[in-house]
């Protein structure tokens, strides 16, 4: 009697995934409506599918938690690294008006014109320099961002979750 609850159990526990599966599948085929249809185009049945399947272990929802965790920090990061080389330009361009100014202050009317084009100067290598260094910190942001992205599909890839793969393919990276 036992042996026959057990295959019973054993069958309602295939239905009931069967169910999540069917569920899980039509919840991504609605989803997949709305991309534009060159993405629906590349996203098949089986594909879907297969995704499916792979959601029903949790074990996919965790990984893709500690991704997106691991993303959240790294966005953090290097948004405050961003804002702390922001306020370290405006300081610098703070006491650069307030050298300037004293300066002026300091300085014989009959000079002062130099004085002014000399700071002119000054103003345009520093507003230069931070232009530059603002551009190489953006692009070390994407880089970091980009090498994010490539973890992730590695780390997709090696559990084997259907439709991801290392790419550098902009059009792929979004599917």
């Amino acid at each position: 009697m036992d042996r026959y609850a057990g295959a019973l159990e054993e069958v309602a526990d295939g239905t009931r995934q069967q169910e999540r599966h069917y569920q899980l599948l039509s919840a991504l085929q609605s989803l997949v409506k709305e991309l534009p249809s060159s993405f629906q185009q590349r996203l098949s049945y089986t594909t879907l599918s297969d995704l499916a399947l792979a959601l029903l272990d949790g074990t996919v929802f965790e990984i893709v938690q500690g991704l997106l965790e691991i993303q959240h920090l790294t966005e953090k990061s290097l948004y405050n690294q961003r804002l702390r080389l922001q306020n370290e330009h405006r300081v610098l361009r703070q006491s650069l008006q307030q050298k300037h100014q004293e300066a002026q202050q300091a300085c014989c009317p009959h000079n002062l014109p130099v004085l002014q084009l000399a700071q002119q100067q000054e103003l345009e290598a520093v507003e230069h320099r931070i232009c530059e260094e603002q551009r190489a910190m953006d692009w070390k942001i994407v880089l970091e961002l980009d090498r994010k992205v490539a973890d992730q599909e590695s780390t997709l890839e090696k559990v084997e979750v259907a439709g991801f793969y290392m790419t550098a393919n902009l059009q792929e990276l979004m599917l």
